[in-house]
């Protein structure tokens, strides 16, 4: 029986999707990628707060497939169109996410890999972590990944890396902004709970509000406008319900109605 490309794990509001094909780093191939796509769709229900992406085995990901290369590189171009336009929607479909995104990281990231945590809204790494975007060294470009890396490590890094296509450590990612946190290989569970526990003490209504603030903010000039845009904003959150909840919690030291009980 062929192994399922993922598997889904709940705890709660958390869901976790572990690429499944540890055989092959889990790289990606169309498979891996339909079923990624298919999960963080089908995980848009109101009960789940955050999704957590992690690979099975000894990698996060290793980037494309080589059969899944191989394949497109004997196939038309109207065929490597389809298949690319499936990957870069993965990849938006994770940034659109309305939960909140976590990479749980270990082993080889690489290309498309990389891409995956650059488009979650959070990154934690094992500290022997690898990652790297080695595309120009087979004459390919990190296309599909480039808005999501970008935006995470800005254009001059990505300057240096899209040309290089070197490997860099887990210390160098977390420097330039491809992790927030680097933790021991045996610690990265416990940093992962952690995290988690912190989102969950927010409001889901506010927390896809800051979400929405981010992608409207990002890279505007700070104009009249803007500054009226996010005046109007806060006072408009200000009367929404869960705002008034979790005041009213913080004036009388206990916790929100969003906060899991134990």
């Amino acid at each position: 029986m062929t192994p399922k490309a993922i598997d889904i794990e709940y705890s709660g509001p958390v869901a976790r999707i572990w690429m499944n094909r540890p055989s092959v780093h889990n790289a990606c191939d169309e498979v891996l990628i339909e079923k990624l796509t298919e999960a963080f769709l089908n995980l848009e229900q109101p009960h789940i707060r955050v999704i957590v992406l992690a690979g099975r085995g000894s990698s996060f990901s290793a980037g494309a497939d080589i059969d899944w290369m191989k394949r497109q590189g004997m196939a038309s171009v109207e065929s490597n169109l389809t298949d690319a336009r499936s990957l870069a929607n993965l990849f938006a479909t994770i940034s659109r996410s309305s939960k909140t995104t976590i990479a749980c990281v270990h082993g080889k990231a690489l290309g498309a890999g990389v891409g995956l945590i650059a488009a979650c809204d959070i990154a934690i790494g094992a500290g022997d972590t690898v990652l790297g975007m080695p595309e120009v060294r087979i004459g390919l470009i990190p296309a599909t990944i480039a808005p999501y890396v970008l935006r995470a490590i800005g254009e001059r890094h990505a300057r240096r890396l899209f040309q290089t296509g070197e490997r860099i450590d887990a210390a160098t990612a977390e420097k330039i902004g491809l992790l927030h946190r680097i933790v021991e290989p045996d610690q990265l569970d416990v940093q992962l709970e952690r995290i988690v526990s912190d989102i969950l003490k927010g409001s889901p209504q506010a927390q896809l509000a800051a979400k929405e603030l981010i992608a409207a903010v990002a890279n505007q000039v700070i104009s009249p406008a803007l500054i009226e845009e996010t005046a109007q904003l806060i006072a408009s959150r200000r009367a929404e319900p869960d705002a008034k909840e979790g005041l009213s919690a913080f004036l009388e030291k206990r916790p929100a109605a969003w906060v899991p009980r134990p």
